[in-house]
């Protein structure tokens, strides 16, 4: 998974693989999904950052199996 933002359009990116995107969705006015072609999520585009997320703190935590 990658993250990008950026912050002369106040946009963030996150990719979660790079499968081809064959569709976008929109989940509101601010937030996009791309599909790939059997309908499972690539990426998210975030628009207004700042307002829909807290882009200035990311933390990562890999749930424990089993």
């Amino acid at each position: 998974m990658k993250l990008k933002y950026f912050p002369d359009t106040d946009t963030l990116l996150v990719n979660f693989n790079d499968r081809r995107v064959v569709e976008t969705r929109d989940l509101n006015e601010n937030v996009l999904i791309e599909l790939d072609e059997n309908g499972l999520v690539v990426s998210m585009t975030i628009e207004h950052a700042k307002q829909q997320t807290d882009v200035s703190e990311f933390s990562y935590q890999l749930a424990e199996t089993g």
